[in-house]
């Protein structure tokens, strides 16, 4: 009977402390609202427009934060727009940079803008 007396104390504190721990985990939770930015990227050293400019381009939408990607080749500019609470302009940069190894592509500006200008 006293083993059952201790099993039940154990049990019941253990889901008391549980309890409490899932409330205090609710309790720090934040939202954080987006904040989406856009930014144009001059990129030197692409060659060609599938092999070069859609690789930049798919490799930096798979980025956490990353919303839209689009290189465009003959102008050698990439367009993208992101969450700058998850990822910074300077580590997409880094990113494109470090693509195919890192001797290949340079993002020489950045320049954030408020929409994209079309390109022909």
């Amino acid at each position: 009977m006293r083993t059952l007396k201790y099993t039940f104390l154990l049990l019941s504190l253990t889901l008391f402390f549980a309890c409490q721990e899932k409330i205090t985990k609710n309790e720090k939770t934040e939202t954080v609202t987006e904040n989406i930015q856009n930014i144009e990227v001059n990129i030197e050293g692409m060659t060609c427009e599938i092999g070069c400019a859609k690789l930049i381009e798919s490799k930096v939408h798979k980025l956490e934060g990353v919303t839209y990607s689009n290189v465009n080749f003959e102008h050698k500019i990439g367009h993208f727009s992101f969450d700058s609470n998850k990822i910074s302009k300077e580590e997409l940069a880094k990113n494109i940079n470090g693509i195919a190894g890192g001797e290949l592509y340079k993002a020489t500006q950045i320049t954030l803008v408020n929409d994209f200008k079309t390109v022909q």
